[in-house]
Formats: C-alpha cells, sequence, structure tokens
C-alpha cells in the first residue's frame, strides 16, 4: 500500500488514448471519460518527438512531465511497449506512468546503485534479482546470473560459510549474520565481508526467497586483527629470558597472522650477553649479524614440531648462521639510520571500491614521509613487500627484523608499519633484558664455578663422583655448593648447602659459607658445633648487608649438611642445619636409617643442633643432594627421594658413571633450581695400618713410646721416617705427660700420609712459640711445625689429641 499507483494508458496507432486504468485516475486525477480519444501526447509537458513510439518498438525508461488534473506537475518514469494482436499484428501502444520519488521506483533505482552489494535468491539459491555493485564483486552480469543456482554458478563456494549459511537462513526462517574474508573475482587482495541474510515471506509469511546486503569492512576487521596480534605479541614474546628463545617467540607471533615469513638477526655479542658494537662506528664496512630466528617460508610446516618441542628448554631448534650485511643493504642502512624501511613490488592500489575507513594502502597522509619504496626487485624473490626494522631498546641497537609477505595478496599499509615497529619494540626490551639477564647468569655461573671445587680430592678414606647443573634460564644461578675435605688422622668431611635465592648475590653468599665451612673444618670441630659457628656467622653477614639493598635476604636463608667419616671407626658423623638427610645405602642395596632430625636452617639463631653417628659397613654409599634434584612442583621430595635411592641401586661400571645416571634419572623437569649430587663410597684402613699403646703418665715412658714408634714405622718400612718419627712422638708424649691429664695414648696410622697422634684427657691447647736464646724448653711444638707436612689440635667430649702428619713419598 506504500507503492504509488501505476497509470497504464493503451494508445492507437494515431497517437489516441484509448484504455485507461484506475492507477491513471489514481495517479493524475483524470478520469477515464477526460482521457479516452484524447493523444496521449496531452497528458506530457513536453512531448519527445516520436512519443510513444512506433510499430518496431516502444520506447526506453524515461524520465517525464505529466500534467495532473488539478493543474501541478508530476514527475513520473513513463515507458511504452507495442501492443499485438492476432498474428503478431501491432495494434498501438501500452504507455505505463509511475510516480519519481515513490516506491517502487525510487526504492529500485537506491537498491541498484547501492554501494553495498544487494542480492535476492528463491529457496533454492537461484538468482533473483542482484545490484551493480553485487555484480562487481561476482564479476558477472544480471543478464548472466539471473535464475542460476549459486552453487552450480559458483561451484567453489561450496561448503563455504557464506553458501551454507543463505540455505541455513531458507531453513530455518531465522534471520543471520556473518563475517566472511575472501577476494572478490578480479580483485588483487582479499576483503572483509559484513553480510546479513533475511528470509523474504510473502503476505501469508511463506518464504519466498532470501535476500542479503554485504559491505567492505576491511579496515576496521584489519583494524581489529592488528590489535589481536598485539596483544598475542604481549603475551607471547618475553615469556623466557633467554636471547634465541625471546628472537623465536616474535618470529612464530608474526607468522602467519602478519607476515608470511620472519628473520631475526643479532649482533654475536647480544647473545652472549655483551654491549653490541656501534654500527655507525664503522662506516663502509659490511654488517655482521647472526641469524638467530627464521619463521615462515617452505621451512614453516618443518621446523613448527620440532620448534614447539624445544621452545620451553635451552637447546636451539637449528644452528644460528651467520649473516653478512653490504653497507649499502637495506638492513645495514636500517640499522645505521634507526629508521625502518618498506620495500613494495607494485604501487599500491586504492584497496577496491568498496574499501571503507581509514588506514588503506595507498593512503599516503598514512606513510612516513620516503615510504614505502617501489623495489620491482623484491617480486624475483617471490615477495609482494617486505619491511625492514631495526631493534632497539633503551638506546641500544641489538640487531634487524625482516617482515615479509608473498603468499597472501594484501600487501603492507602504513597501519602494518606501525604494528610491526610496536612488536618489534616489544621484543628488543624483551631481548635487552634476556642479553642483561644472559649476562649476569654468565658471570654469576662464572663466579659459582671458581667457588666450588674444581676437582675432588683424592682420599683413602672414601671414593667420590659428584654432578652439578644449574637451573634453566628462567630461574637462574642459585647457591647450591658441595665439597670434599680432607681432615686430620685420614677422616673426611663431606659438605653439601643450598643458598636460598638465585643470581649473582646468591652465588657470592655460597661462596662465603664454603670459606667458612672450610675454615671451621680446619679447626676440627664437631658437626653440630661448626653448624653453630655457621649460624652465627650467617646472622653477622646479614647485619652488614645494605638495608635497602633487595638481595641480601639471600644470605639469611641457607642449609647445610655437614659430615665426618672416620675409616678407622668406620663412623660417620653428621648433623643437619634444615637440609634434607642423606641417602645410605648398605653394601647389599638396603637402605640404612639415619638417625637424626634436620635442625633450623642458617640464619635463625637461638636453636641447638643434633648430632648422629651412623657406623658404615665398608663399601657403603653415602648421597648427599640439595633439594633442587629430588623436589618440584609435580613432586614432593619424599618421592624424589624415593627415585633416588632406586637410581642408585641400579648396578654401574663406577661411581662416577653411577653418579651421571642418578642424576638424569631423577632430575625433574622443567627445574627451577640447582641440583647438586655427591656420592661417597666408603673404605676402611686396615687393622695393620693402626697401632695404639697406652702409656702411663711418668716421664719415663718416653723412651718406651720412641721405641714403639721406631719399631712400627720399621715393620711398615718407612726406615726414611723414623728419625722425624721418633723426634715428634718424643715431642708429644713429653708434652702430653707434663702438661696434660691421664690416660694418655700414642696412635700412630699409615695412610697417604703418616699421622701422629697423642690423646689426653685435658682440654686446654697447646701454644706455638718461639724460645729465647737461653731459655731450657718452649721448641717443641715449634721442630714438630718445621719437621712435619702438618699438626692441630682436635677436641672431643673426652679430652683433646695433638696430632701430626708427615708425607711419604
Amino acid at each position: 500500500m506504500q507503492d504509488a499507483p501505476t497509470a497504464v494508458a493503451v494508445v492507437g496507432l494515431d497517437g489516441v488514448v484509448s484504455g485507461w486504468s484506475e492507477g491513471g485516475r489514481l495517479l493524475l486525477g483524470w478520469t477515464t471519460g477526460e482521457v479516452v480519444g484524447r493523444p496521449v501526447t496531452d497528458l506530457l509537458v513536453d512531448a519527445a518527438p516520436g512519443f510513444p513510439g512506433s510499430r518496431d518498438g516502444g520506447i526506453e525508461p524515461g524520465l517525464f512531465t505529466v500534467r495532473h488534473r488539478d493543474g501541478f506537475t508530476v514527475d513520473a518514469v513513463v515507458t511504452s511497449q507495442p501492443l499485438c494482436g492476432a498474428g503478431d499484428q501491432v495494434l498501438g501502444q501500452v504507455v505505463t506512468l509511475q510516480r519519481w520519488g515513490r516506491r517502487p521506483v525510487i526504492a529500485d533505482r537506491a537498491f541498484e546503485q547501492c554501494p553495498f552489494a544487494l542480492g535476492v535468491y528463491d529457496p533454492e539459491l537461484r538468482f533473483l534479482w542482484v545490484n551493480a555493485s553485487a555484480c562487481r564483486v561476482i564479476a558477472h552480469s544480471e543478464e548472466q546470473v539471473l535464475g542460476e543456482k549459486y552453487r552450480e554458478l559458483f561451484p567453489e563456494l561450496e561448503g563455504k560459510a557464506y553458501t551454507d549459511k543463505l540455505a541455513e537462513v531458507v531453513r530455518t526462517g531465522e534471520p543471520a549474520r556473518l563475517i566472511t574474508v575472501f577476494r572478490a573475482l578480479g580483485s588483487t587482495h582479499a576483503n572483509a565481508w559484513a553480510t546479513s541474510i533475511w528470509p523474504v515471506r510473502d503476505a501469508e509469511g511463506i518464504i519466498r526467497g532470501v535476500a542479503n546486503w554485504g559491505f567492505d569492512m576491511s579496515a576496521e576487521y584489519w583494524a581489529r586483527q592488528r590489535l589481536l596480534l598485539l596483544n598475542e605479541a604481549s603475551r607471547g614474546i618475553g615469556r623466557t629470558l633467554d636471547v634465541v628463545g625471546t628472537a623465536r617467540e616474535l618470529a612464530r607471533t608474526a607468522v602467519p597472522g602478519f607476515a608470511d615469513e620472519v628473520t631475526v638477526d643479532l649482533f654475536d655479542e647480544v647473545l652472549r650477553g655483551q654491549e653490541p658494537p656501534t654500527v655507525a662506528a664503522a662506516p663502509g664496512e659490511p654488517v655482521t649479524l647472526t641469524r638467530v630466528a627464521r619463521h615462515g617460508g617452505s621451512q614453516t610446516a618443518s621446523q613448527t614440531a620440532s620448534q614447539t618441542a624445544s621452545q620451553n628448554t635451552d637447546r636451539l631448534p637449528a644452528p644460528a648462521t651467520a649473516v653478512s650485511h653490504a653497507p649499502d643493504s637495506v638492513a645495514a642502512v636500517c640499522m645505521v639510520t634507526g629508521r625502518s624501511a618498506v620495500q613494495l613490488a607494485a604501487e599500491p592500489s586504492q584497496g577496491g571500491e568498496w574499501a571503507f575507513g581509514p588506514g588503506l594502502a595507498a593512503d599516503p597522509a598514512s606513510w612516513p614521509p620516503g615510504l614505502p619504496a617501489i623495489d620491482a626487485s623484491i617480486a624475483e624473490d617471490g615477495l609482494t613487500g617486505r619491511m625492514t626494522v631495526p631493534l632497539r631498546a633503551h638506546g641500544t641497537l641489538l640487531g634487524v627484523v625482516t617482515f615479509a609477505r608473498g603468499d597472501r595478496p594484501e600487501i603492507f599499509t602504513a597501519d602494518d608499519l606501525i604494528l610491526a615497529e610496536e612488536m618489534t619494540g616489544k621484543a628488543a626490551s624483551a631481548l635487552d633484558n634476556a642479553r642483561r639477564y644472559t649476562r649476569e647468569r654468565t658471570t654469576a655461573l662464572t663466579l659459582q664455578r671458581s667457588l666450588l671445587p674444581q676437582q675432588l680430592p683424592n682420599q683413602e678414606a672414601i671414593e667420590v663422583a659428584s654432578r652439578y647443573l644449574p637451573a634453566g634460564t628462567d630461574a637462574g644461578v642459585g647457591g647450591d655448593w658441595f665439597d670434599v675435605i680432607a681432615l686430620s688422622s685420614a677422616r673426611v668431611a663431606l659438605v653439601v648447602g643450598d643458598v636460598v635465592g638465585h643470581g649473582l648475590h646468591a652465588s657470592a653468599s655460597m661462596g662465603r659459607l664454603r670459606t667458612a665451612v672450610r675454615t671451621l673444618a680446619d679447626v676440627d670441630l664437631p658437626p653440630d658445633e661448626l653448624l653453630t659457628h655457621m649460624d652465627d656467622l650467617v646472622i653477622h653477614l646479614g647485619d652488614h648487608e645494605p638495608a635497602d639493598d633487595p638481595q641480601t635476604p639471600g644470605e639469611s636463608g641457607a642449609t647445610c649438611l655437614y659430615a665426618v667419616y672416620d675409616p678407622a671407626s668406620r663412623r660417620c658423623t653428621l648433623a643437619s642445619a634444615g637440609h634434607p638427610l642423606p641417602l645410605v645405602i648398605a653394601p647389599d642395596g638396603t637402605r640404612t636409617p639415619v638417625p637424626l632430625q634436620p635442625g633450623p636452617p642458617l640464619g635463625i639463631g637461638g636453636l641447638p643442633f643434633e648430632c648422629a653417628e651412623v657406623e658404615l659397613p665398608a663399601g657403603s654409599l653415602l648421597a648427599l643432594f640439595t633439594d633442587g634434584l629430588v623436589e618440584s612442583r609435580e613432586r614432593d621430595i619424599d618421592r624424589g627421594v624415593e627415585e633416588l635411592f632406586q637410581a642408585l641401586v641400579q648396578p654401574a661400571d663406577s661411581l662416577d658413571a653411577l653418579c651421571g645416571t642418578a642424576m638424569d634419572a631423577v632430575l625433574p623437569p622443567g627445574r627451577a633450581d640447582d641440583a647438586a649430587l655427591l656420592l661417597a663410597r666408603t673404605r676402611v684402613l686396615a687393622s695393620d695400618h693402626i697401632a695404639d699403646l697406652d702409656i702411663e703418665p711418668e716421664p719415663t715412658r718416653v723412651a718406651h713410646a720412641r721405641q714403639f714408634a721406631l719399631e712400627q714405622v720399621d715393620a711398615w718400612g718407612l726406615p726414611e721416617a723414623a728419625f722425624v718419627t721418633e723426634l715428634v712422638v718424643s715431642e708429644l708424649v713429653t708434652n702430653a705427660i707434663r702438661y696434660g691429664q691421664p690416660p694418655i695414648k700414642l696412635r700412630l696410622i699409615r695412610d697417604t700420609s703418616l699421622i701422629c697422634e697423642v690423646t689426653d684427657a685435658s682440654d686446654t691447647a697447646p701454644h706455638l712459640r718461639r724460645a729465647r736464646a737461653y731459655d731450657e724448653g718452649g721448641r717443641g711444638l715449634l721442630l714438630v711445625a718445621q719437621l712435619t707436612s702438618g699438626w692441630g689440635t682436635r677436641h672431643s667430649t673426652s679430652g683433646k689429641t695433638i696430632w701430626c702428619e708427615q708425607s711419604l713419598a
């Protein structure tokens, strides 16, 4: 009812009206009696020559001014067609008049000229009507498609979202919307289309067809895609503190959503954590970089799986290669000037006649001055565009990134350059952080290796083997340490400890504590007393740290296990300051429990440490370890210790091989802490290598002690040691009788050295002093110190022991 009426007039060959419709009266006000019998040209203000047509045909639709009965004029679209009778005899003309500016004329013109693509199809998706824009999108005229089925005319769209959605709307009667990205026929690039589809119903509500409209929203769509890609870059770049891993994260993020191929070239100094060189300092010379990442192109499919599997490890999926950029190359110029470069294989188009919104490729206002550069030579490499962006962070040039497109039809736009520079900037900051971390980690590792024992000392009491692995790059170097310390009387101390925290400060703290343990071990303190002194030391060290130093808490949190093994008695005495207890495995493979509860960590203060003693058969295995080996987020420490035990009871060719296989078997994946393992297999001194003598506290027993020593040295076949042994035994026994308290005991031990011990019940320690020229005494210990390789005092609950050692050839 909203449509304007249509006037129909039947005109004879003489141009006189012989018939007039009711629509004519409604449109122009003239009744049938007033029009019939009059020339049809009376209805027109200015009749065109030849109107309304000839026997051979009518006239094409045109705009005419028509008289209304009330005196005003009406603009109308007028058409005429021949009226034929029997035998195709032309009887006259049929003239139609439709008012301009009202439906259906104005609506038909508006839809036909709409810049959006419009189309109407029957329930079987036959074309009923399409406007001019839709014809340009499908590269077919209306005459070519009318009556044709969509799927038959465009079989390549079978099963696609658009045609499936058309059929779904016909089936369900529910309108639908979708966004599709495809390249219009005859276009050079893909467009993003927003499409709305709805059913067309008759007066009774029966679906007689389906209609749709679509408009190009490429600018908005690609802007959203850039935001999504930038968000992905923010989450995906810089997840690790590994330089190469970060570079590969940048390359993987940009392919295929943004570019078809990405390469990342860095200065070799960046990989080593050093300051990169200044490119401008060497003008005219090639710039040599290391290509650490290349993603896309022909290698994408073959490398994606391997890169995904290795992206969370320290290993490289492929070796980095050196690349050289000529002085006048695009990459070298970018690095020198600090400005990005864009090369396009051809002049950019306007982005298609349907494009809507800013950011078109050819918009000169969007590009920086001088960009883009048209370089047809890149087409020889199969590229449509290439962007080269320098990697700069905090004023430091790290390398260069290249983004290339070849497979996708869209060329780079000015907005793409902004996105590339934004992603590169994020990657550069992450790379610089990784470079600085690499420098600190390398320094910490170097310091840590210098503080750890480079080679474990050979001991007759035990056979030792060790492994140490620092944490991965994400966690940083920790403060784990271990040590093997030779003590007096052929005994040996085994130490393992862990400083809380990571980094250079943890390594330095570890060095302090290891040095302190060695110093206290030389005093021959029992394990519990040694840990008490260490506890006080850690507290005092923390007092001297700067209050505003964020890393000082690493010193206040440390654990330590100290064990002393005596091969003569086969006893192991140990104490723990918050450290896991060692595994003790008997020669038959059974686990020997350690009757000890770990004490508080070092630095707590005010709490005692317990000491326990375990008797070990010859060939027993001691396993000292740090928690990084047996504990992780996925595994508690008890389960880790059990797995370590199972690994250590397996047969192995050597203790060193057993240490390696156990480390590999137990080491948790993705560990965030250092891991250390120290294995010690016990030995026992043969009974004929030890000689004891109880001495009565009488001066006359000194001679007997000398004789006993001479006979024993001779029995061991060490005549060259007889003189020194006789002298030191005489001096030490004399001092014990004169200044000590009974009982007094002499013990000789033959190990890698000849050891002489004198024990008494006094707790007074002797002191080395220099006697004056006319003093009668005071030279005994000085002689002992000069004639032996070492001497010292060892205290116990029952007294003290003075010992000295002689080196044996």
